[in-house]
């Protein structure tokens, strides 16, 4: 298949598979929980949250595709070959089978069951069906636009287009309500904190392989276009977060004249669900949340899978999809408070080298060869600042048995924008720019 054969409708496909791999359940949550403390201060709150929760992840996908990069592994080896081995691991076992993938599965079901059961044998059961028809439909990677693109990408955007519409056409409240104290003095970076915390740039470094290899499979090999067409897509899918981000943050913030304020966005989108449709909201919710969960965790099996195929070839695709997804079920079943309390920690340490790799990527783009120091010294610069963000995301449990931990966390709060998460920004920055200064005297004095 050459260019002329890549269409408008398979790229608008190719955007679905992306957009789809991307909202999950957090996607879901965390806008309808920013409207609800938001309130009167709604557009600044959004706009912080479209910086971070859209920015972000559209500078992931160009810095794949501008790189002419197949996915996180050659993304990351430009700082190092040991480096980008290690960091490409850590990266997928943290978004596979140890966190993210089990967490899908658990958030699954307690938002579509947990009302009605809190048994172990039910969650049992139902992360082994989840998780099961996620590796069946994983077994195929050429497949994935058809079966998420195509198929369930589409199912989600109708079942969540019911629930979205009865709130437009019958609004529940308006926006004008008292925003909480921290929307209320400063609704940009409040926003852009709750955007962060989707960590989507994370899923953009990881499906990155993914779209490079569902386009290979239609036929778009030339470096150039496949660059093109990853960037194009890439714009599809932030653009629909954007409409449903602002969407549900409305939801959310029209709610409170019915609700109150909810401690998180789930109850929230719990008794929206059964304030519009009754006894039959909590199927409509739970079809909703099964379906945006499943459709992530295809693509993260699948990337899992292309990733380590492509570190140890030696063992197939195949061997490896069926260790994330019988890791990922294993660890499903210890709960998910246990979970997010684990590993918010180990996410809140990779996510700044994460963004750091990507902004040292796209600069790379700009500049001239050689970019030995950028990508080091940036990388460096902000390894401690991540150290110190991770450590000060342990659970409470940790810090009330390991009491010099403390100060690590009053260490990480001297940094700039530390009350934001975003300590480690200046040290990237300097790193970054340091890196450019020896690239530069080093190529003139070569």
């Amino acid at each position: 298949m050459g260019k002329k054969q890549f269409g408008t409708r398979d790229l608008f496909f190719t955007g679905s598979l992306l957009f789809g791999l991307f909202f999950g359940s957090g996607n879901l949550i965390f806008p309808v929980a920013l409207g609800q403390s938001a309130g009167a201060n709604f557009w600044p709150a959004l706009f912080g949250m479209l910086l971070s929760a859209v920015g972000l992840p559209l500078l992931g996908v160009c810095a794949i595709a501008l790189t002419q990069s197949n996915g996180v592994l050659s993304l990351a080896t430009k700082v190092g070959q040991h480096f980008g081995r290690i960091f490409t691991i850590a990266l997928y076992l943290v978004i596979g089978p140890l966190f993210v993938l089990p967490r899908l599965a658990d958030t699954a079901f307690v938002i579509s069951f947990g009302t009605l059961t809190t048994s172990p044998w039910w969650l049992l059961l139902f992360s082994l069906l989840f998780l099961g028809s996620a590796y069946w439909l994983a077994r195929r990677p050429g497949k994935l636009l058809d079966y998420i693109g195509k198929i369930l990408n589409p199912l989600f955007l109708v079942l969540l287009a019911l629930l979205l519409g009865a709130a437009f056409i019958n609004p529940m409240g308006g926006t004008s309500h008292q925003p909480q104290p921290q929307f209320a003095q400063r609704p940009i970076s409040s926003g852009f904190s709750v955007g962060y915390n989707t960590m989507d740039l994370l899923a953009a470094l990881a499906f990155g392989i993914v779209i490079i290899t569902s386009l290979k499979a239609r036929g778009v090999t030339k470096p150039k276009y496949l660059a093109l067409t990853t960037i194009k897509a890439g714009v599809i899918s932030t653009g629909l977060m954007a409409v449903l981000y602002g969407a549900l943050t409305y939801l959310g913030a029209s709610s409170v004249a019915k609700f109150d304020i909810q401690a998180n966005g789930a109850l929230t989108l719990a008794l929206t669900a059964h304030y519009y449709f009754g006894q039959w909201g909590q199927v409509i919710l739970a079809a909703i949340v099964i379906v945006a969960c499943l459709k992530t965790a295809v693509g993260l099996i699948s990337a899992f899978g292309e990733t380590f195929t492509d570190l140890y070839p030696q063992w197939s695709y195949q061997r490896f999809i069926l260790i994330a997804t019988g890791g990922a079920l294993l660890l499903a079943n210890l709960g998910l408070n246990q979970l997010i309390a684990y590993s918010n920690p180990v996410l809140m340490l990779i996510y700044p080298l994460a963004i750091t790799l990507v902004l040292s990527s796209l600069i790379s783009t700009l500049t001239q060869p050689p970019h030995y120091w950028s990508y080091r010294l940036a990388m460096l610069f902000v390894l401690i600042p991540a150290i110190l963000n991770g450590l000060s995301n342990l659970p409470a449990s940790v810090f009330s048995q390991v009491s010099w931990l403390h100060g690590f966390t009053n260490w990480n709060m001297l940094l700039p924008f530390a009350d934001y998460g975003l300590g480690w920004l200046f040290p990237a920055i300097l790193g970054l720019m340091v890196g450019l200064l020896l690239d530069n005297f080093w190529d003139k004095e070569l």
